[in-house]
């Protein structure tokens, strides 16, 4: 039973060290994923847990998170029954936000030993796995998201919010589009959010500092960054793959949203960028 990668592991832990060192309000809070990552009484003390220069990094983890689950919430708002989480390493959104996710089915997609790994943890912490979560495990070098999603009981001609955060960097162009095909093809009223790299090139100089320190970590974890794509490159390939309104949100509209009036210097490392689309 594989545990999940480094990369999930950091991320619950940023959310942690932002309810930790950061002044309230917090744009997001989120301990429980600490909880099941189970890190040890010293991680606070790791290299990438530095408040200081892990600052932009957190507030980019938990602004992304936010911005998700404030659209499944506007979303479910509207009657959307369905949340499908590609890649959703230590997630807890259907252990912290019941009062959404109880009126959701929640389709939590993710490699079959890290997911078996979680579903373990989560025992071992008493928290139970209600009927409207459903666990998806897909070996994605293997077999197809798609099949196993429907087997799970997603149902293809019901409206459902897509979230693919921190997922499209270690795919290639090629399965990044197939997948934007693949969710077009959702019932109308579907809509996506996904994250994408920004290449280096349009980065400034301190940015790109950030950008070449991230790709050497998740390139010595075994998973190195594979594409990258220009607002405009991503927005084109989204209306290619069928999508009927597609539209960027940039770091620098995260921060106006979660960000502004903050004293604390908090911002979103500049990189990670996202997609919404919508089905018609």
């Amino acid at each position: 039973m594989a545990a999940p990668d480094s990369t999930a592991v950091r991320t619950a832990l940023w959310r942690a060290l932002h309810v930790a060192v950061d002044p309230p309000p917090h744009v997001f809070a989120d301990e429980l994923g600490l909880r099941l990552a189970d890190p040890g009484d010293g991680w606070r003390a790791r290299d990438d847990m530095d408040p200081a220069t892990a600052g932009r990094y957190r507030a980019g983890m938990v602004a992304r998170a936010r911005f998700v689950e404030d659209l499944v919430a506007e979303q479910a708002a509207r009657g959307v029954g369905q949340y499908v989480i590609l890649g959703a390493g230590l997630d807890t959104f259907a252990q912290r936000r019941p009062e959404i996710a109880s009126r959701l089915r929640v389709y939590e997609v993710d490699q079959p030993g890290p997911q078996a790994w979680k579903r373990a943890r989560l025992a071992e912490l008493g928290v139970g796995v209600p009927d409207w979560l459903h666990f998806v495990p897909v070996d994605f070098e293997t077999a197809s998201w798609w099949d196993r999603l429907t087997a799970a009981g997603f149902a293809p001609g019901e409206p459902a919010v897509v979230a693919s955060t921190g997922v499209s960097m270690y795919l290639t162009a090629e399965a990044n589009a197939a997948t934007l095909r693949r969710i077009a093809g959702f019932a109308p009223g579907s809509t996506l959010a996904m994250t994408f790299m920004l290449p280096a090139g349009l980065l400034d100089e301190g940015e790109r500092a950030r950008h070449r320190a991230t790709a050497r970590r998740a390139e010595a974890a075994g998973t190195p960054f594979v594409s990258s794509f220009s607002p405009a490159e991503m927005l084109t390939m989204a209306r290619a793959a069928g999508f009927r309104e597609v539209s960027h949100v940039s770091g620098a509209e995260l921060d106006e949203r979660y960000f502004a009036g903050r004293t604390d210097g908090l911002r979103v490392v500049r990189g990670e960028e996202f997609l919404v689309a919508t089905t018609g």
